[in-house]
């Protein structure tokens, strides 16, 4: 054979090496696949993370507001004794004896009363709310029923009497109200239940009729 002949002889092709191409480009399919799907992932327990953080956040939020809203209950509960113990020593005083008082008497009822203004004003100050609920519905979260008054009048579980006011601290009952409520009457009418108030006559609603 001569040497023209060696050269116009056309190159074999190589399985092999085709096999290894597709399976090299299959093999970039699949990793690129797997990088998204980890991507994927990463991205969301990024989102939950932050999700958690701002929980977090929030609560812990909540948590010091309710400190400090709260933080003088006890101290404000024990000075509720001594508010009372002041209200006992004026109201021990006979109205006789208040109105034929010399000046040195006079003097130490106004010292007294004028303590226990400052004293609940500065409980106020501090978030402390009195409860005084008469005329009110009966409520146990914030009221303590210490007997019953049989009164038609008035619809039931109504409160007719405070025999010791109560007092709340935000949204916390500090001290219920010890109250006398009514029975006997109608019972109390949620507001979306009241009858419908019949509205202005319509001068077209008549031309009509």
């Amino acid at each position: 054979m001569s040497d023209q002949a060696k050269d116009e002889r056309v190159p074999e092709e190589n399985p092999a090496a085709g096999e290894a191409a597709a399976t090299g480009e299959g093999g970039d399919y699949e990793a690129l696949v797997k990088l998204l799907k980890e991507n994927e992932e990463l991205k969301d327990r990024a989102l939950r993370t932050v999700a958690e953080m701002e929980n977090l956040r929030r609560r812990t939020a909540r948590e010091i507001q309710d400190a400090r809203a709260y933080a003088v209950a006890n101290f404000a509960r024990d000075m509720l004794s001594v508010s009372d113990n002041l209200r006992r020593a004026l109201e021990a005083i006979p109205a006789e004896v208040r109105a034929a008082a010399d000046a040195g008497l006079s003097a130490l009822v106004e010292g007294v009363e004028m303590t226990e203004r400052s004293m609940l004003s500065t409980l106020e100050r501090h978030g402390v709310k009195k409860l005084d609920p008469e005329g009110e519905k009966f409520d146990p979260h914030f009221h303590q029923a210490m007997f019953e008054v049989p009164n038609p009048q008035v619809p039931a579980n109504t409160v007719v009497q405070v025999v010791q006011p109560g007092y709340s601290i935000g949204e916390r009952v500090l001290r219920p109200a010890m109250v006398g409520v009514a029975k006997g009457g109608p019972k109390h009418q949620a507001a979306n239940d009241a009858p419908a108030e019949p509205g202005p006559v319509s001068g077209e609603a008549e031309r009509d009729a």
